[in-house]
């Protein structure tokens, strides 16, 4: 996502969480989607100091 925002505008990036993961087993899916997750608030949180 930080390379990303380099060359794109924020609002045109999402993270896609149905990427690879109609393949997976259930356990491969969660911990992938709570990565997205984490990955995301943390994004949030450093261009939001407010919250």
């Amino acid at each position: 996502m930080n390379k990303a925002e380099a060359v794109l505008p924020r609002g045109h990036l999402w993270v896609n969480p149905d990427c690879g993961l109609k393949t997976r087993e259930w356990k491969e899916v969660k911990l992938s989607l709570t990565n997205m997750v984490k990955a995301a608030s943390k994004l949030r949180s450093l261009n939001n100091p407010m919250g």
